[in-house]
């Protein structure tokens, strides 16, 4: 096989997944609950057909400070902004006992891990092989993660740079586990800063749509 067929097998493949991801989050998750034993199924066999090492999945930790240091370049910014946004609208008027309690936030973590297990590990690990650009596997799997947040007007924008941002350190370093830690921190205060009224308690698909406050 040609590398130029791969590389087309490769976007195919990559694009189809999200598609299913889209399709569960619209339909599948309530219609068929089983339907979410596909995931795993599906990144373990890609994993394995592809020859992935914990390496090359970013499961590493002799790059974990260095990689830190580079996320926290990123991540930083957008904490302080983030707060900013916070002050400006509000924030200190709202409860924030989510962040106080460490099994909420260790709970969003292990989720963000799964995250970004999906997006970086593998969507942007096989945008990367089929582009051969990290600037172009950036992009792509920042638009199609903002994408997955539709229709949330506060995740969809927030998701977009923040996809493209970790992808990018990603595919420079190699290492999801400070991107999950940047993503658990960013996802937390999120939640904080902006207006529930707004985000809908961060939720994405028919699930905005069936959010009603308290």
């Amino acid at each position: 096989m040609t590398g130029t067929a791969l590389r087309s097998l490769t976007l195919i493949e990559v694009l189809t997944f999200c598609g299913y991801v889209g399709w569960y989050i619209w339909q599948l998750q309530t219609s068929t609950w089983s339907s979410w034993t596909v995931f795993p199924v599906w990144l373990a066999t890609s994993f394995v057909l592809h020859k992935d090492t914990p390496k090359t999945l970013g499961w590493r930790a002799d790059n974990f400070w260095k990689a830190t240091k580079r996320s926290a370049v990123v991540f930083v910014p957008f904490i302080i902004g983030l707060c900013f946004l916070g002050l400006v609208l509000g924030g200190l008027h709202r409860p924030f006992n989510h962040l106080l309690i460490p099994k909420h936030f260790f709970g969003y973590m292990a989720f963000c891990l799964l995250q970004q297990v999906g997006l970086s590990s593998y969507v942007t690990n096989r945008l990367f092989a089929a582009t051969d650009s990290a600037v172009r596997a950036s992009l792509i799997a920042g638009t199609i993660f903002a994408a997955l947040h539709w229709p949330n007007p506060v995740l969809v924008p927030l998701t977009c740079v923040g996809g493209i941002a970790m992808s990018w350190l990603f595919v420079r370093e190699r290492n999801i586990l400070p991107l999950a830690l940047g993503q658990s921190i960013l996802g937390t205060l999120v939640w904080w800063a902006v207006p529930v009224a707004w985000h809908h308690a961060m939720r994405v698909g028919p699930g905005f749509y069936h959010f009603h406050p308290r």
